[in-house]
């Protein structure tokens, strides 16, 4: 048992170069291919692409060579956490935005817009390529660049000009990474082991190795409901895939416009632009849901549909200007900053459902016995908790010294950490594969202070280090932490485990860096897709501008909301812990105006239907062999995604079987 609960080296340098191929290859896929995204959320597509086929393989040339398999179970399942934590990097966790980030204000720049005039002077200059030329080249292309290979373009790129920025910003990069790290140690033990959260993306790729850990692989993959999910799924993908190449192929639909069944104006103007995506995949996590939470997630996407309806008919709708300036990135009604006092409560709660542990947490940190490991953590708790007060400090240290004055700067990091915090649990606990956040982390501070709360180069800072790591969730690096301190609960050496972990995101950031100027260097930034990165990139900067020109003062209405939010939240975690019988759980109240849940709102509702009709009529037995019917559907979704990806690669045309 000991061996099987250890993992080797080996497993973890599959998991890094696994890694690093696909932070490599993301951009060129993602951004110039416009193929079926590699990453695309918390539940990847490459890791789990490239698991499938390494299980397969390796079950299968350990039964040609009659010797043990190359791979245990847990080691292909600690190669794919490892596969998975970079995958995100080199896109919209990291690089999608990182250059326009840098040089926005400089290539953008006109009379009309007064970046020069009024941003200029705010720009620290460590942090922005000095260089006009290299930034010039950046968005065109070097001259020859189209015919030179990745190194060569490299090597003629003017890469002197990205050496400080890239020095400085891989500082506050590494160090949030760092912290994260201690936060996921420190938050483990509750999570994992005493609250005993369910982890409904985890569920299949731990299945698939226990079946194989026991030989028997062959009866999982012949299960007859795992065939009939795994049937289903690619058929349909077959036949719309080739309705992609082929029009006259008949296309099966996955997308139905619902809007057109409501009116624009009444009660139900909410629903008028409803949409029903189908994704097998989804259906499946949100069926491996608790049913509490799953009901939650389509049922406040509903209700707040509704509630738009009725304040248009009580003449209660407030005009988006009442938001003031705001950085959420889908922040478009006053109504939908409730998320600010709902986080705020959900954060004091998880505080609260965890008192005990973080007593026993002040307690190790000061005290000078030996603290015992529990299974889910990587070090000791004490060496977690300094790590986080140390990195913590330093981040706030590295924002002081651009430019923010130290209140701001200690509560827009604690900020950052919160919002970073409770999203985790809502992805990791809700299924949630693909996340977006409704309101930006320091939306709420400039509510309640006003935008004179920050200095003018203190704003500026607090807008671009929050795009760079804190706004786009969609794949960030806390929630696959926090699965990775899941699996561990069964690896003996998790030492060897957390070394795999920072050695694949340092080299990981490393990698992708390249892999984007190689890319940008040989074709142009702008030959690329990069819309959405570009326009939400200079509205970072356009609202900085606009509170450096005109600074606002608290929000009225944002913090009626917020407050309404909050109360909200109470009442629904009042009930949630007090009433056995209360169907609802706050995890949906969180979602309820992310994007997100436009895409998954009916998935959650077949997953939650056919979950509550397995358990009502034929209790867990059927549960236990109709969950393998979803299994196939997940399965089937990312084998089937995978191999479009690849024929996308070589022909250039893309289908898209993933959310984009």
């Amino acid at each position: 048992m000991a061996a099987q609960n250890s993992i080797r080296l080996r497993a973890v340098l599959l998991g890094v170069l696994g890694g690093l191929l696909i932070a490599w290859a993301t951009p060129y896929n993602n951004m110039l291919m416009r193929a079926t995204l590699l990453g695309g959320g918390h539940f990847p597509l490459a890791p789990f692409f490239i698991m499938i086929w390494l299980t397969v393989l390796t079950a299968g040339l350990s039964w040609l060579t009659r010797r043990p398999p190359v791979f245990r179970g847990l080691e292909l399942l600690v190669s794919w956490i490892l596969m998975v934590l970079v995958s995100g990097i080199p896109y919209t966790g990291l690089v999608r935005t990182f250059l326009l980030n840098l040089t926005v204000p400089l290539h953008f720049a006109t009379p009309g817009n007064r970046f020069r005039e009024v941003l200029g002077p705010l720009l620290p200059d460590k942090l922005y390529p000095a260089d006009n030329k290299a930034v010039e080249q950046l968005y065109d292309g070097i001259e020859g660049g189209i015919t030179m290979g990745p190194l060569e373009v490299l090597s003629n790129a003017p890469l002197s000009a990205w050496v400080a920025p890239f020095l400085w910003w891989g500082v506050f990069i590494f160090l949030a990474y760092f912290v994260m790290i201690c936060l996921t140690n420190l938050v483990a033990r509750q999570w994992v082991e005493n609250e005993r959260v369910n982890f409904p993306l985890l569920r299949l790729p731990q299945l698939m190795t226990e079946y194989f850990d026991q030989n028997a692989l062959k009866d999982f993959f012949t299960n007859r409901y795992f065939l009939i999910g795994l049937g289903l799924t690619c058929f349909l993908h077959l036949i719309n895939g080739l309705n992609h190449f082929y029009p006259q192929i008949p296309q099966i639909p996955t997308f139905i416009f619902a809007g057109k069944y409501f009116s624009k104006y009444g009660l139900f103007s909410g629903f008028y632009k409803l949409r029903i995506y189908i994704y097998p995949a989804f259906i499946g996590f949100a069926f491996l849901t608790t049913r509490q939470i799953s009901f939650s997630m389509w049922f406040f996407y509903l209700l707040g549909g509704l509630m738009f309806g009725v304040f248009d008919v009580m003449g209660l709708g407030l005009p988006s200007s009442a938001l003031g300036v705001t950085f959420g990135p889908t922040l478009a009604m006053v109504e939908e900053t409730q998320m600010i006092g709902a986080y705020g409560i959900f954060f004091l709660f998880l505080l609260w459902l965890g008192r005990g542990h973080i007593a026993f947490i002040l307690r190790s940190a000061f005290s000078r016995g030996k603290v015992e490991r529990s299974e889910s953590e990587w070090m000791e708790v004490r060496t977690a908790f300094w790590g986080f007060v140390i990195g913590f400090g330093l981040l706030a240290g590295w924002c002081i010294y651009f430019g923010m004055n130290l209140l701001p700067a200690v509560v827009t990091v604690g900020m950052f950490l919160v919002i970073t915090l409770v999203a985790s649990r809502v992805i990791t606990q809700g299924g949630l594969a693909y996340f977006t956040l409704t309101a930006a982390p320091i939306d709420g501070l400039l509510a309640i202070f006003g935008s004179k709360f920050f200095s003018s180069a203190g704003l500026l800072l607090a807008g671009v280090a929050q795009k760079v790591l804190f706004l786009d969730l969609r794949e960030s690096l806390m929630p696959s932490l926090i699965h990775s301190a899941k699996i561990s609960e069964r690896v003996r050496n998790r030492r060897l485990l957390l070394i795999g972990v920072m050695a694949v995101i340092f080299l990981g950031v490393l990698v992708s860096f390249a892999a984007m100027l190689a890319l940008c260097y040989k074709y142009g930034l702008r030959e690329l897709e990069l819309i959405w990165a570009q326009r939400t990139t200079m509205s970072v900067y356009e609202n900085v501008k606009r509170l450096v020109d005109a600074p606002l003062g608290p929000q009225e209405w944002v913090i009626t909301f917020a407050v309404i939010g909050g109360l909200v939240m109470t009442t629904l975690i009042l009930c949630y812990r007090r009433f056995y019988w209360w169907p609802l759980h706050p995890i949906g109240y969180l979602v309820i105006y992310s994007t997100a849940m436009r895409y998954l709102w009916f998935n959650f509702l077949v997953g939650w239907a056919a979950n509550q009709l397995c358990l009502r009529y034929g209790g867990i037995n059927l549960y236990r062999k109709v969950r393998f019917l979803f299994f196939g559907l997940i399965l089937g979704d990312f084998l089937m995604g995978g191999i479009w990806a690849l024929v996308s690669m070589e022909t250039g045309l893309t289908y898209q079987v993933l959310p984009d």
